[in-house]
Parts: structure tokens; sequence; C-alpha cells
């Protein structure tokens, strides 16, 4: 089996790597490596999960003049050397992680900007220096404004997730960003599709790209070691299907997918209710709450994180065994991103699918799309036997770990008036007869007429 070292990357490189146990390369890595190293512009497509960040981190490291070269005194003092670009703040997050353990031992300095923070602390590093700056776009170009940020010696320039960063319309900033950098520099762009839009920008900005796919086609890059079950559920009975799965044998930690920010903020808060540690991940949160979410949840502090699709984007965590769609996905793109967060890495994973039966016809067309086996979805509930014996859940499991909560009995309302004889608050003309009342009853009479006169009877 080829290990890094073979395929010519530095030792201390190797060395920080071998201190966290990655000796392999997955196939993504093995073949991008012998291309990237020698500074050729490629083009890498490959499922989420994949390994593309050492792909593209280790040839940006490795052509990085570090500080124990004596060609690093006669560098541009403080410019950045590369430049990556991710579309959201935790894939820019995840990657500045992956780069920071690979250049353990070489000195490189690592730079992670974004929105939803103060520019203080981004303004000071760029000031004292860095050599690597991995950002968001928004965030970049307001910097490149203020020049701050100065790419004119970037050596090398990634496109990490191309595609969500054309969902999300980053491309004009994008195109922007490249406009600052260098002709000469080295550009590798990494999507999971390849739609016409960005096939255009690599045409305009790719130098003879060598073009890497690590799988056959988009429509078969689900993850193999993924189990995909799809059941038709009930929406008021999802928590306790929920509920339940976390108790499976297998359980370790799980994703929970939802379209809206209040959805995400209502499972997590009744997951939590059930005794289950759940945090939400939406768009709503501040960003010092989001990361302390998503560090809680690397951490194995947090089972259940429960998040919108937006916000999910890039989260890479190891050990996440279970993915729920708690509805149905809106379109196969979707359904391959959010799967993607388990089964990564080699290692194996559970995506469930809870459709419900207004999503049929939408679940239909996902089904057709990606090739699945599943066109009717199983009608589901939290006590279905098939359900159990899918996920591994023992006899009798319940959907909550803690009792219930016990429901405040409100007092009951004082009431004004006399106390007792069963008046309540009646007035005095209200009065009933009979028990509890001192007066008795007096007889009506009435008197009869005809023509307005009275008649004896």
């Amino acid at each position: 089996m080829t290990t890094f070292r073979e395929l010519g990357v530095l030792p201390d490189i190797c060395d920080a790597l071998d201190r966290a146990g990655i000796t392999t390369p997955f196939a993504i890595q093995e073949m991008t490596l012998s291309v990237a190293l020698v500074g050729t512009d490629l083009i890498g497509q490959a499922r989420t999960g994949t390994g593309k960040t050492l792909a593209f981190g280790i040839p940006v490291l490795q052509r990085s003049v570090t500080p124990k070269d004596p060609a690093y005194a006669d560098m541009p003092q403080g410019k950045p050397q590369a430049l990556i670009v991710a579309p959201t703040r935790e894939l820019a997050l995840q990657v500045s992680n992956d780069l920071a353990l690979a250049s353990k031992d070489l000195g490189l300095r690592v730079l992670t900007v974004y929105g939803g923070v103060g520019y203080e602390g981004q303004l000071e590093a760029l000031e004292t220096g860095v050599d690597i700056v991995v950002g968001t776009p928004g965030r970049l170009i307001d910097l490149a404004n203020r020049r701050a940020l100065d790419l004119s010696h970037v050596h090398a320039l990634v496109l990490d997730e191309a595609d969500e960063m054309l969902d999300l319309g980053f491309l004009p900033d994008v195109e922007r960003l490249i406009s600052f950098t260098p002709e000469t520099r080295q550009t590798m762009l990494f999507s999971a599709t390849m739609p016409s839009a960005i096939v255009a920008l690599a045409r305009r900005h790719l130098r003879h790209p060598m073009n890497i796919r690590a799988e056959a086609s988009y429509e078969n890059s689900t993850v193999p070691a993924t189990a995909q079950f799809i059941y038709l559920a009930h929406d008021l009975d999802k928590p306790e299907i929920i509920g339940r799965v976390l108790q499976a044998d297998d359980a370790e930690k799980m994703i929970v997918f939802t379209r809206t920010k209040r959805q995400a903020q209502r499972i997590a808060d009744d997951l939590a209710e059930r005794g289950f540690a759940a945090a939400p991940l939406h768009g709503d949160m501040a960003q010092v709450a989001r990361e302390k979410a998503l560090t809680k949840f690397r951490e194995d502090k947090l089972k259940v994180l429960v998040c919108t699709d937006v916000a999910a984007r890039g989260i890479d965590v190891r050990g996440v065994s279970h993915v729920v769609n708690y509805t149905c996905p809106e379109d196969d793109k979707t359904y391959v991103h959010r799967i993607g967060r388990t089964g990564r890495a080699g290692a194996s994973g559970t995506a469930i699918t809870l459709v419900d039966w207004a999503d049929i016809h939408r679940w239909k067309m996902i089904n057709k799309t990606l090739d699945l086996p599943f066109p009717e979805p199983q009608e589901t509930y939290s006590t279905s036997e098939h359900l159990y014996h899918d996920q591994g859940i023992a006899p009798g499991t319940k959907g909550r770990i803690v009792p219930p909560a016990p429901v405040e009995k409100k007092a009951p309302r004082e009431r004004s008036g006399a106390q007792g004889g069963g008046q309540g608050n009646r007035g005095a003309s209200e009065k009933p007869s009979g028990e509890g009342s001192s007066r008795p009853r007096r007889k009506r009479s009435r008197t009869r007429s005809r023509g307005g006169a009275p008649v004896k009877d």
C-alpha cells in the first residue's frame, strides 16, 4: 500500500501526519499529489468525505517557503504565500485545522478569516504576518478592500467546494479575489459536482489543468460505506423515532438536518428535554455560539447536532455514526451532501431519511436521479418492528432517557362573593333554591288574558 513518503511528501509533513495516525493516502490524495506537488493546475472532483483537504493542503504547504529555508528572509514580509477560499465558516475552520496539523513541524503561519466576528484579531494577524490564509469570500473581499490583505504574492490558490460557492452566490466575489492574485500562480479547484458555471470558471482561470475524478460519476457519489434507510413517517412521531435511534447499538454521534432554522431550534430543544445532549446549529445563532456547539460536538460533549443545510456545509467531524434527514431533502444534491457527513474517511455510517406523505413525489425524483433502490418509502412509526430491526434498537426502548418534566398544576382561582352555600360569585338575584338557600321558593301566579281582558278560570 502506498504511503505519503513514497509519494514524495516532505518528511516534516509525514512526521506530523504520522503522529495523528495518518499514514496512508486516500484515492483522491494519491491521484492528486503526484500532479499538484510539481505545480500543475488541477480540477479535482470527488464525493464528500474522501480527504480532499490534504489532497490540496499538502501541495500548498510543501511548495511554500518555510522559516527553515534561507530564502524565507527574502520573501515579502508577512505577505500570504497561498490563499484557500471556502464557502462557509465551518469549512474554512476545518481546512485550517487540517493545515495546522500537517504543518506542525514547518513553522508556517495559517490564518482563518470569516464574517460574523470582529475584524480586530484578523487585522492584527495580517499586520504581524501570515503565510497561508483560509477564508470565506465575503470577508476576504472586505480585508482586500481595506488593503489589509495583499494577495499579490500568492503562489497557490485553492477554490474548495466550488459548487457550493456557486449555490451561495459567491462566484462574483471569487472572480474578484482571483483578479487580486498573480497570473503565474498554481490554481486548484475542487468540487463535488461540475455545473456549467464552474466549468466556465475553470476554463477562464486555470492553465491546462489536469482533471482528476475519484469516482465514475456524480450519480454514484453517495458514500458506499453508508447504509441508507428511507422511512415514511408522521411529523409528530419523528422526535420519538430519533430518540430511539440514538439508543441503537452502534449510535455514537448524530447530525439531524432540518429545512428551517426554527425547526432546528425546536427539535434540539425537544431532544434535550428527552435527556440527550443536543444543540442546534443555524444562521440565527451568533458565530461564537456556533463555534462552541461545533467544538463540543467534536469533543464528544454533544451527542446530537441539529443543523440547517447552510450552517452544516463543510462540517467534517469524526465519529458521526448517524445522519437523519428530519424532512425529505430539496433535491438529490442536498441529499448527497447531507449523508456525506457520515461514512467519512473509510468509516461506516447510517443515513436515515424521514419522508412526509406530502414529500413522496420529491423523494421519488431523488431516488430516480441517484438510482437508489428505495422508490416506495416504508411506512414507519416509533413502535414499528422493522425500525427496531433495521437500526439495532433493543426491544422496549423508548425515545427518552429522562422522565418528562412534571407539569405544574395551577392553583384554583379564588372566587369572589360569599363562600360556601354553593353560591360562588353569583349575585343575590341568582341564588339557587333548595339546599344552601335560606328562602323558601315563592309560588308564581299567572293571569291569563284574551283580547286584553282578564279571563277567569
